[in-house]
């Protein structure tokens, strides 16, 4: 495989899905971004399944991107400003297990890039408390419902959305606006 037809994989949770599905959609070299659930102990979980906390699966965000134009580093970086990292099971209103901060690394290069980033977070005292972030290997990715997918682009008018998703987007855009699609 030539390197220009390379692509990478990367799976985070941070909250609620559509929020970190809607940002990287419109990050620069990233192929797709599919909401779904991992790190469970159930196959095929439902999002009522996932909701109620009890089945061990996150909300996450299977991101597929081209590493010669944005690198794992640099999703990893936009990844910690769209959720607080040092909240456990939680992201404001959001609440449980399922919505906890986590990456699924997909081999021991990501994963000591992760380390590395949370440890460059931690030095640089962004945040008043330790990160909680868990880092753990992929498992088995399941994509959430059909009605999940691209949530935010057809539904950015629902009064979560506008609460919640359009806030984040809207400081994704502001942030890294040079690493928007065009």
């Amino acid at each position: 495989m030539s390197q220009e037809n390379q692509i990478e994989v990367a799976t985070l949770g941070g909250g609620c899905f559509w929020c970190v599905e809607a940002v990287f959609q419109e990050l620069q070299g990233v192929k797709s971004a599919i909401s779904g659930y991992e790190g469970g102990h159930i196959l095929n979980p439902t999002y009522r399944q996932v909701c109620s906390g009890t089945t061990g699966h996150a909300e996450v965000v299977e991101v597929t991107f081209d590493p010669q134009k944005v690198s794992f580093k640099e999703v990893l970086q936009i990844f910690f400003t769209l959720h607080d990292p040092t909240t456990l099971n939680r992201q404001g209103a959001d609440v449980g297990t399922q919505y906890r901060s986590v990456i699924f690394y997909h081999n021991e290069k990501q994963k000591q890039i992760a380390q590395e980033v949370i440890g460059e977070i931690t030095r640089e005292k962004i945040w008043d408390d330790p990160i909680v972030t868990e880092l753990s290997p992929s498992t088995t990715f399941y994509p959430a419902e059909d009605y999940h997918q691209e949530y935010f682009k057809y539904n950015g008018y629902q009064p979560y959305c506008l609460a919640v998703v359009a806030p984040k987007v809207a400081k994704f855009r502001k942030q890294f606006k040079d690493k928007l699609k065009k």
